[in-house]
């Protein structure tokens, strides 16, 4: 199945590469391209992509704020932050915001096409030890949010194993390595991610990530 991929950024030349690099494999097609967070979502309702690679500094609306919008549109589409920096304290911001995950800006073809297609799946998180090291970063500040008090009510309906799995998501593992660590088949780590994310009413893993840390479920460090 070909991946739909909108590109956002307010850089043409950014825009012009990733394009090319993208329409070269033979899995991934771009659909289009939007030159600020507004165009961003008028066109993700056009043109209904599977992911976004999401810029975060634009004007008229930024990364974070159209991010949030998509997200909230429901619409299905994933999206990937694009950033100079793997501790831009902003890609804390989109990840909380609904973001899948996030991809620096000078990321081989390969790592750019292999994160398009991780994301697209939602099985994993993308770059699971530079996300985990941003959110572990960004969870020791005193300001850092907390659940809301129907999450926290939703987390007390997870079961021992469900939110034991939950922590080794906040930790980075896949469901494979979940599964060896717990000793169960891979598919009961699945059913397991699946039921964790619709108790919680969270998109993906990354989300899962990020409550994790928020709950204090997982100890910075």
């Amino acid at each position: 199945m070909t991946i739909r991929v909108l590109i956002a950024d307010d850089q043409m030349m950014v825009r012009e590469g990733f394009s090319v690099l993208l329409g070269a494999m033979p899995d991934i097609e771009v659909v289009g391209e939007a030159v600020n967070g507004r165009d961003a979502v008028d066109r993700v309702r056009e043109l209904s992509p599977d992911v976004v690679l999401m810029d975060i500094r634009m004007p008229e609306l930024n990364g974070i704020e159209a991010t949030r919008e998509i997200v909230a549109a429901d619409g299905g589409a994933k999206v990937l932050v694009l950033t100079t920096f793997d501790l831009d304290e902003y890609v804390y911001q989109a990840l909380r915001a609904g973001a899948s995950g996030f991809l620096l800006k000078d990321a081989s073809a390969r790592q750019l096409a292999d994160g398009v297609r991780v994301v697209a799946a939602g099985e994993a998180l993308l770059a699971p030890s530079i996300t985990k090291r941003l959110i572990t970063e960004f969870s020791k500040l005193a300001d850092t949010p907390r659940p809301s008090a129907a999450a926290q009510l939703a987390y007390g309906e997870l079961t021992e194993r469900e939110t034991e799995v939950l922590v080794l998501i906040a930790q980075g593992l896949s469901n494979a390595e979940i599964a060896e660590r717990l000793v169960v088949a891979e598919s009961t780590i699945k059913t397991h991610v699946s039921r964790v994310l619709v108790k919680l009413g969270l998109r993906d893993r990354t989300q899962a990530a990020v409550f994790a840390y928020e709950a204090r479920l997982v100890t910075p460090g």
